[in-house]
């Protein structure tokens, strides 16, 4: 009995021991060293404010609050490095990291890229610790003006720390990304079920899936294959970045209702009916951020058995008078040519068919949201045949329609002159056609 209450006490003394014994070595040195070495393999400063070692449940090395970059672009709440026990006395050590709460700002891509092209060659080198698994809890991406999802990451990696799989998710769930190494390759599928995107327009994603590979400096999304809004999306796309940032791609839009998407758009004027579209995109820029900003796209679209809500041409064209509150236009047939041009966007060869109208017109969308177009309206079985036409203006949120100025003053110059019916449609158009050449002397 009393051999077993020594060995008791034997053992709670060591247990006592481990726990207090971390509290009495200097690591202060050892983390004054790391953050030189840090800041001079980064390119940036690095601190990291306290670090001690623990000995249970095994030997480890715990680090708080480190911040990194000159505007603390990356904070990192806590980092646990696990080395592996059999590899304690060997001279490669193999370590697990586990990281707690991670704040990555967008500034901090740029230092991160350039050190990952810095190490292409990172292979053929022999290291001295090996990695064998990182994981990071709730991995939050501080982009100016998005909402972009906290994150949590699963990296396992192999010899010369060379990433062989990953998995990336949603703390929700309802993004999922695997990645699997296949030779020089990395094969990534990507899963998406019922997501807000957080970029842009909140539109909802019912389904989605990608199929991507990764090799080097260049990733091939092979199939994009997207459910929503009763619709789909199918295409593929390339990304190459090495000096400068290049993307391509082409996709296609069957069937889908634009009724939602639109009205987040503009509650005041909004379409609706079942949209098909196809064309391709491309971007050249010096860095990832600034892709969207440099972004070339032509897609050809049509809306069909749709409704123009919120303006009535009938209306606007008959009564010549601006838009007017409410009202709509059924048509059979809305088509046009999107072209984006940056952040500008252009509206061509719109024409618009129903029972009671047919019109042609093109709008610009600045990069501050204000509208610059023009439109033809003819009224089907009109005495008068004559097309009215309108210019478009206001913002994206609040366009404004109305028939155009000179046309306007054309009307009321020959009802004056001619009285209503054939004076007004004399005077209008001759007030077109004064516009159109005044228009051949224009800038633009």
């Amino acid at each position: 009995m009393k051999k077993n209450k020594k060995i008791w006490i034997g053992f709670l003394a060591v247990i006592s021991l481990l726990i207090i014994l971390p509290f009495f070595i200097p690591v202060r040195s050892f983390l004054n060293q790391a953050e030189q070495m840090s800041s001079k393999q980064l390119g940036v400063p690095v601190t990291i404010a306290d670090g001690h070692l623990n000995f249970l449940p095994t030997p480890r090395v715990v680090i708080t609050d480190i911040q990194v970059g000159n505007q603390q672009d990356i904070n990192i709440s806590r980092v646990v490095v696990v080395p592996t026990l059999a590899s304690l006395f060997s001279s490669t050590k193999v370590i697990e990291i586990k990281i707690t709460e991670l704040a990555l700002k967008k500034a901090a891509t740029d230092f991160l890229l350039e050190l990952t092209a810095n190490k292409k060659n990172a292979a053929d080198t022999v290291t001295a610790v090996n990695v064998n698994k990182i994981t990071i809890q709730k991995l939050q991406l501080d982009w100016p003006k998005l909402k972009l999802p906290t994150l949590s990451l699963v990296l396992n990696l192999g010899a010369n720390n060379q990433l062989d799989s990953a998995q990336v998710n949603t703390l929700d769930g309802k993004v999922v990304a695997d990645v699997k190494s296949e030779g020089a390759e990395h094969v990534l599928v990507m899963n998406v079920d019922q997501f807000k995107w957080p970029i842009g327009l909140p539109l909802f994603i019912d389904k989605a899936r990608l199929d991507m590979r990764l090799k080097n400096n260049a990733l091939d999304i092979s199939n994009i294959d997207i459910t929503m809004y009763d619709g789909k999306i199918n295409g593929k796309a390339h990304l190459l970045w090495d000096k400068n940032w290049r993307m391509n791609g082409d996709l296609k839009v069957s069937q889908l209702s634009v009724q939602q998407p639109s009205r987040l758009v503009s509650q005041k004027i909004y379409l609706s009916g079942a949209l098909n579209s196809q064309g391709k995109f491309s971007a050249n820029a010096k860095n990832a951020s600034a892709l969207a900003d440099n972004l070339r796209a032509d897609f050809k679209f049509s809306v069909s058995n749709g409704v123009l809500h919120g303006l009535d041409l009938v209306k606007v064209a008959s009564l010549m008078t601006k838009q007017s509150s409410g009202g709509q236009t059924q048509f059979d047939q809305f088509s046009g040519l999107l072209q984006v041009t940056g952040k500008q966007y252009h509206l061509q060869d719109l024409k618009i068919s129903s029972g009671l109208l047919v019109s042609d017109g093109q709008v610009k969308i600045k990069p501050n949201k204000e509208l610059d177009g023009t439109a033809v309206v003819e009224l089907k079985n009109s005495a008068s045949l004559v097309g009215i036409p309108l210019d478009i203006d206001g913002t994206v949120s609040d366009p404004l329609v109305m028939p155009s100025k000179a046309a306007m003053a054309g009307a009321v110059a020959g009802t004056a002159i001619l009285g209503p019916g054939l004076g007004t449609s004399l005077g209008m158009k001759a007030g077109t056609a004064v516009e159109k050449f005044k228009g051949l002397f224009d800038g633009e």
